[in-house]
């Protein structure tokens, strides 16, 4: 097998995901196509995500993928975390992933409808709120916030394991694709949607496949953005089982490949050639951003800083890049100035690269503070 090293992994990652000069692309739709999706489970990831990997773009112009031309959709997908989904991967992915989400969510819906006293018919009591829901979005075209369903559904007023049913209620059928969210009355930095029917917000409805070949497509996209990559490593992105995941493998003929610690790694059989070193680079990449998740194996570009860059539960917070490793963070003052952590020693050129990043990202932010609930150890 050929030996794909550390160095050629990180030259790969910085060349496919719009990292390195001269590699930058030039839309939302672009990044996401990069990344094969955006995470956004803090609603302003997608944003800086996509303001990492650009010259010129603006929270606007993810506004307009998003909420106009509806060439992006947000979806709940992978171990149950929301996305910024190409329009056309829905359909690979609503069969496999998210329906994988949805019985998940639809089986503890029910087991906290029974346990809660409110219907002895968990499964029932689950249909009958489901269709109340399609029968009140069918009459608003532009859609409906979660309160103003609750209000119109009365159903949804109870409460599961001590928490409302609306949320988790519609959590399910967006995962379902029943609906999904809409048009944002909140600014691009929170999530106010609007729910609203698919039918609805997409007009022409994708055409769903098969759950064996929605994996197969998300594999596929998946290696060429982030491979090599090993079977934990899809296992774990995906959210499935190692069957699915070899299976996908065997169909689209990857190629074995290994690793510096020895493991096995896959690749598509036409992206074999060596990648070369696209020269230096830095950037300033959000919470939760694709590149850092992207795989359950991450020595080659974290090191040993995962015990200051990532919280107990294994999520990342914000990370500071330099020739594709992870040598600090970035936080923002009262003001809203960005200032980068570093929790390694790099070159003085590094450094200055680095804080004329933090220059460039506050001047973006125009004094707007980013909150978030996942700071690392090295942020606080």
């Amino acid at each position: 097998m050929r030996l794909v090293t550390d160095v050629e992994r990180r030259a790969r990652l910085a060349r496919r995901h719009a990292l390195a000069p001269g590699h930058e692309a030039e839309s939302a739709e672009g990044v996401t196509k990069a990344l094969t999706v955006l995470h956004s489970t803090e609603p302003a990831t997608p944003y800086l995500s996509c303001w990492a990997r650009t010259n010129a773009t603006s929270p606007e112009d993810l506004d307009r993928a998003l909420y106009q031309e509806r060439s992006l959709v947000k979806q709940l997908a992978m171990r149950r975390t929301l996305f910024v989904f190409p329009r056309d991967l829905l359909p690979a992915a609503w069969p496999s992933a998210s329906a994988r989400v949805a019985a998940s969510e639809r089986s503890k819906l029910m087991k906290d409808v029974v346990s809660a006293g409110v219907s002895e018919d968990g499964s029932g009591w689950l249909d009958a709120a489901r269709a109340e829901i399609l029968a009140v979005l069918a009459e608003h075209a532009e859609g409906l916030t979660a309160a103003e369903i609750r209000t119109a559904v009365p159903r949804l007023e109870v409460k599961l394991d001590g928490l409302g049913a609306g949320p988790r209620i519609l959590t399910w059928l967006g995962a379902g694709a029943d609906i999904v969210r809409g048009a944002n009355t909140g600014r691009w930095a929170t999530s106010r949607p609007r729910w609203t029917l698919v039918g609805n917000w997409l007009t022409a409805v994708p055409r769903q496949v098969d759950p064996a070949a929605g994996y197969r497509e998300l594999v596929r996209r998946w290696l060429y953005s982030f491979g090599p990559g090993t079977e934990a490593d899809l296992v774990w992105w995906l959210g499935s089982t190692k069957a699915a995941v070899r299976r996908a493998l065997a169909e689209l003929r990857a190629e074995a490949v290994r690793l510096e610690d020895d493991s096995t790694a896959w690749l598509l059989p036409d992206d074999l050639d060596e990648v070369g070193d696209p020269g230096p680079w830095v950037r300033l990449l959000p919470v939760l951003d694709p590149t850092v998740m992207g795989w359950q194996g991450r020595g080659f570009y974290l090191g040993p800083h995962k015990d200051r860059l990532f919280d107990t539960r294994g999520n990342v917070g914000t990370s500071a890049w330099a020739n594709g490793r992870m040598v600090g963070c970035w936080v923002q003052d009262e003001a809203g100035q960005v200032e980068v952590r570093l929790v390694e020693t790099v070159p003085v050129g590094v450094r200055q690269a680095l804080d004329a990043e933090a220059a460039r990202l506050s001047a973006w932010l125009g004094g707007l503070r980013i909150g978030t609930v996942y700071r690392s150890p090295a942020m606080k």
